[in-house]
């Protein structure tokens, strides 16, 4: 069940690498992870859903879509 998860995770991370979202569409995803996480944890203090989030090691999309885009641009100048 994990895997698939993962698995889904991931295939959806690099489809949005294809397509150019604005930055209010990143911020709309990073709304439904945070939403996620606050109806988990039943909190609505957003510094402790970012605490859980650090401690699960689970980045934003918006987050992990730039981390994305600077390893392909470092790749791309080297």
């Amino acid at each position: 069940m994990l895997e698939n998860r993962l698995s889904l995770t991931l295939s959806i991370n690099y489809r949005f690498e294809f397509c150019n979202l604005c930055k209010r569409d990143l911020y709309s995803l990073d709304f439904v992870v945070n939403r996620f996480f606050i109806k988990l944890f039943r909190t609505s203090d957003i510094s402790v859903i970012a605490y859980c989030r650090e401690m699960f090691q689970f980045d934003l999309p918006s987050a992990i879509l730039k981390k994305r885009a600077e390893k392909f641009d470092s790749v791309l100048l080297n």
